[in-house]
């Protein structure tokens, strides 16, 4: 595999302006991998016209690393592999075996390829029978940026999609994308194997081989089976290097407000909520055995973090480890400062327990009544809502909300711990 070559944030200039993969690393550690026609304006893009999903990570980045591939397709397919490879944790934080993209090759007499979501799954959703044995090639961030490539793929090395064919050519053998009613069953393997190598982004050594049989058949004197490979070889270098198969991802200046109304219209449903809901608010509380411990208040304004707004709480009560006394004590004091506009919403770091106190908390005052309370149980990954019976699981969750609840919840922690790291440090200095 190539070796990254590696730049820091503020050189994104530097960037190359072909198709490839990038790397966005926290220190040493590689936390997004993403892919792009033009790896220079994809970069670009995340941090000036940030997602939310992108502000999950983009404040994380130290150094950007990238590899030039040439072409989309090799682009599609290396960055299936890095993914695969090293695990990153914000392309796995919104992606499970449901989203991700497989191609799935059988392992019966004459081999079918498909795409599944679920390589566990995937024969029995399709047949209801049990589960066949299949070699899976993935996972794959784009459907169908993967479709484009298996359909540009095909003309090189034809395949079956389905286990019956009619006893005359069909459409696709017309179009020379099928290997037909009756069809050489050693040469149909050898494609097949000669696809899966494409798919696991040995190209050189396809193309290779396909060159050293072409010489072999030229050698025998078997001119008509060596041309068929050199038309192969051609087609392969064609598809490889022409084909667009990557989306093209256009920054729209205006796309801000829009985005936050519609992500504003599904959690009002999630979260049983009429009203609009502008100012969001996230508390954490951070101590080490009840010492110098602290608690943090952040602020999300239409959907983005407002810092302006973001408090801070030294906690005054006896020296214990107790996080609910302590997220008591925050609430408490929060809802004292009248002068601070009130939130729609209220999200805690913590279980059913946390819920609960926050609820209590707000209900003391007239004026606090009417604010939801949501808590975070990050442990086993699950929401609690205010007059919900049962939690939700995060991955549940539409993008847009699980990239919310995530990003309040991160900042909250980041600013909690950042207070509490500075209160030991002065006391240590004592």
């Amino acid at each position: 595999m190539d070796k990254f070559k590696t730049i820091t944030k503020n050189k994104i200039e530097q960037l190359p302006k072909k198709s490839g993969v990038y790397l966005f690393y926290e220190k040493n550690e590689i936390i997004y991998i993403g892919k792009a026609i033009n790896i220079k304006n994809r970069v670009k893009n995340h941090f000036q016209q940030p997602s939310y999903r992108d502000n999950l990570f983009i404040n994380k980045i130290t150094k950007i690393g990238f590899i030039e591939t040439g072409s989309e397709i090799e682009a599609l397919i290396l960055e299936a592999n890095l993914i695969k490879e090293y695990q990153p944790k914000f392309n796995v934080i919104w992606k499970d075996d449901k989203n991700y993209f497989y191609v799935a090759i059988t392992k019966s007499l004459l081999p079918i390829v498909y795409i599944t979501h679920q390589p566990s799954f995937a024969y029995k959703l399709r047949t209801g029978k049990k589960n066949e044995k299949a070699e899976y090639v993935g996972p794959f961030v784009e459907g169908t940026a993967l479709k484009k490539t298996l359909r540009f793929l095909r003309r090189a090395f034809p395949y079956y999609t389905t286990r019956r064919h009619p006893k005359n050519n069909c459409t696709y053998c017309h179009l020379e994308l099928c290997p037909g009613s009756n069809p050489d069953l050693i040469e149909y393997k050898k494609n097949i194997k000669k696809l899966v190598l494409i798919l696991k982004g040995k190209r050189s050594a396809v193309l290779n081989s396909l060159k050293k049989e072409m010489k072999q058949l030229s050698f025998k004197k078997e001119f008509e089976k060596a041309a068929k490979i050199r038309d192969k070889i051609y087609n392969l270098q064609q598809v490889m290097s022409h084909a667009r198969v990557i989306e093209f991802e256009k920054i729209n200046p205006s796309a801000g407000g829009d985005t936050w109304h519609k992500t504003e219209k599904i959690l009002k449903t999630i979260v049983g909520i009429n009203k609009n809901i502008s100012r969001i608010e996230c508390y954490d509380v951070s101590n080490i055995q009840g010492k110098q411990a602290t608690g943090s208040m952040v602020v999300f304004v239409n959907g983005k973090p407002d810092k302006n707004l973001y408090r801070k709480f030294k906690i005054k009560i006896a020296r214990k480890p107790n996080d609910i006394a302590m997220l008591k004590e925050i609430l408490e004091r929060r809802f004292l400062h009248t002068e601070w506009k009130l939130p729609e919403l209220i999200l805690i770091d913590g279980g059913i327990s946390q819920l609960n106190t926050g609820i209590k908390a707000k209900n003391q005052r007239i004026e606090t009544k009417n604010i939801k309370v949501m808590s975070i149980a990050k442990k086993y990954k699950e929401l609690f809502i205010e007059s919900s019976k049962k939690p939700i699981l995060l991955k549940t969750l539409p993008r847009e909300i699980f990239n919310l609840i995530i990003n309040l919840d991160d900042e909250a922690h980041r600013f909690a711990i950042t207070y509490h790291k500075k209160l030991r440090k002065k006391y240590l200095l004592k």
